[in-house]
């Protein structure tokens, strides 16, 4: 089993976003049953919260079902616990390291610097102080990155077959 997790500030715009449209990819890929995928929040302000009501509307209108997800903070154990642990944005990243613990398994990645395809960026903007724009272009970001992050992880994927005896 793979393990990949999401991470913004809050987790309610952008890490949810990422987390329901890789889980769709994952699923229509039929890897549900060798991929998780997991988001979180590196602030505590909205712990159980669902995500924004735009988030959520965006991700609907292309087809992506965002209501069982549920804001929680990222935790030190989560270095240990996923293959992925991948940033939205530079203070993301950082807010991470200082989070990870030395000894951890994982490194924090920014995500669309490690994955995107079609995109020259390196950061998700945050969409919640903005309109309806702001949530369409964290959409097209994270929907470009996730086929990166699949293609990544198909390849680990055969690389374990390879290696099984």
């Amino acid at each position: 089993m793979l393990r990949v997790l999401f991470v913004c500030l809050g987790n309610i715009c952008r890490s949810p976003t990422a987390d329901g449209v890789f889980r769709s990819m994952v699923a229509s890929a039929g890897l549900s049953d060798q991929v998780e995928v997991d988001s979180a929040g590196t602030a505590a302000w909205h712990i159980g919260k669902t995500p924004d009501p735009r988030t959520i509307k965006a991700a609907a209108e292309r087809g992506y079902d965002l209501s069982l997800l549920r804001a929680r903070q990222a935790l030190a154990a989560d270095f240990d616990q996923f293959d992925y642990v991948l940033a939205m944005d530079l203070e993301n990243l950082s807010n991470l390291r200082a989070l990870k613990p030395a000894a951890a398994r994982t490194e924090p990645q920014l995500f669309l610097r490690s994955f995107a395809r079609r995109f020259n960026s390196d950061e998700v903007p945050d969409p919640y102080y903005g309109g309806a724009d702001g949530f369409e272009q964290v959409l097209d970001l994270v929907e470009d990155a996730c086929e990166g992050l699949l293609a990544d992880i198909r390849q680990r994927l055969n690389q374990r077959v390879k290696e099984t005896p």
